[in-house]
């Protein structure tokens, strides 16, 4: 098992099937959400605050979670401070676990960033993950900015990437994915303003990490 803080409210937790045997839960028990899979889930609560001191107690959490072809499991917790006018939420409550899926339905991808912060986040947090070769998943980045948002389209994706769903599943936790990336690719290129066209993961690097 292994935890990631991605910032102050958002971490990462990646296990596999050993790790649910170790806690006695199969595949079919978590994915149902049982109550086996609650269980486990507060343990990990427990071991992400001994371990990176993401503390939940007091906080409104949110978690998704990803099951990967390989047999892994990718959950994203969030948390936020309760509504003052509210009671406070305590962490031992029923937990729905929201799943997410992955697919590419085209070579073009567009993902939208609330803000320019977000964008260097995930470039830095790439950096961590030291994908080998990330120039071959697509040569064709760029970084536009529409309606006070950036956008970060990819174009001519090489689909046999060996680290493809990696890119995915990390790019996802800072930004969301567009729909019909074609059409809204024109209306980018239309009325948005590019910030940054082609090499633009070094030039992030260097200027603005």
């Amino acid at each position: 098992m292994k935890f990631e803080k991605l910032n102050n409210d958002k971490i990462r937790i990646i296990l596999d099937l050993q790790d649910l045997k170790d806690n006695d839960i199969d595949y079919q028990s978590f994915m149902a959400n049982s109550s086996d899979t609650q269980r486990l889930f507060m343990d990990m609560l427990d071991e992400a605050e001994e371990k990176i001191g993401f503390t939940t107690k007091d906080y409104q959490i949110m978690v998704e979670a990803l099951a990967t072809i390989d047999g892994n499991f990718i959950i994203t917790v969030t948390r936020s401070l309760p509504d003052t006018n509210l009671p406070p939420v305590s962490k031992k409550r029923n937990i729905k676990i929201k799943r997410k899926k992955h697919r590419i339905d085209s070579n073009i991808l567009i993902y939208e960033f609330a803000k320019f912060d977000d964008f260097c986040d995930f470039v830095s947090h790439l950096n961590n993950l030291n994908l080998a070769n990330i120039n071959t998943f697509t040569k064709n980045f760029s970084l536009y900015t529409y309606k006070k948002h950036y956008y970060l389209l990819m174009d001519n994706i090489n689909l046999d990437y060996a680290y493809l769903k990696t890119f995915l599943f990390t790019i996802t936790e800072f930004a969301k994915s567009i729909n019909s990336p074609r059409l809204f690719k024109t209306k980018l290129t239309e009325y948005g303003a590019i910030v940054i066209k082609n090499n633009i993961l070094k030039l992030i690097n260097k200027h603005f990490i």
